[in-house]
């Protein structure tokens, strides 16, 4: 697909927003946007999750999901691409569910609720989900769904794949083929100086890596 001229709504996190660059040019959207001609809009919001939360977060900025938001975003589209998932691993506190679940309130029946709920509203438009990069930390134990319990990051890839497998919506396998892990010293240092969030030079990859996943669709 020729991305000049085309309209490409961005759906996120921090991540996203641009935490951890230097200026908004320097996020991936903007980058798009200037070498490919493309209409690029940021919806990213630091710290937001795709499920509602049993209980308001420490911080309310966080329960801004990205169901909600999508009322939000701009009626037209050419490409919608949805790039979340590490905060509801990372301090979301609702339950995995499973896969016939279509509540919201659970991990995988948030998933299924976006995806159709963005199928609806861009029916003509290409729809792309991608998965969470790696991160420093990727096994915890917290609360989700009342209920102390121990999760990977990769659990929430696995569902977002599965799910998205079941809609037939093309997923871009970032912590698969993001080449960012910050558990290696060098790729931290260049690219995820915190252990999450790409830098300048990270989001220089993201660019490359979500073009040309765009472009062959």
């Amino acid at each position: 697909m020729e991305l000049k001229g085309k309209k490409i709504l961005f759906l996120g996190d921090s991540i996203t927003e641009g935490h951890g660059t230097s200026c908004e040019a320097a996020r991936f959207t903007d980058i798009i946007a200037k070498n490919e001609g493309a209409e690029c809009f940021n919806y990213g919001i630091g710290g937001t999750r795709l499920a509602y939360q049993t209980k308001p977060s420490e911080n309310p900025r966080w329960d801004l999901c990205f169901l909600d938001r999508v009322d939000e975003m701009e009626d037209t589209a050419d490409i919608v691409v949805v790039f979340g998932g590490t905060n509801d691993y990372g301090h979301g506190d609702a339950a995995i569910g499973c896969f016939e679940d279509r509540d919201p309130y659970t991990f995988y029946g948030a998933v299924h609720t976006l995806v159709t709920k963005l199928i609806n509203k861009y029916p003509e438009a290409k729809l792309v989900f991608i998965t969470p990069l790696h991160r420093f930390e990727e096994e915890h134990c917290t609360v989700k769904g009342g209920v102390a319990v121990c999760n990977t990051l990769k659990e929430y890839v696995e569902i977002l794949r599965e799910v998205l497998e079941y809609y037939s919506v093309p997923t871009l396998d970032l912590y698969r083929y993001g080449r960012m892990q910050p558990k290696v010293p060098v790729i931290m240092e260049k690219y995820m100086p915190d252990g999450l969030h790409p830098n300048d030079a990270g989001h220089i990859m993201l660019a490359e890596s979500i073009t040309a996943y765009l472009k062959q669709l």
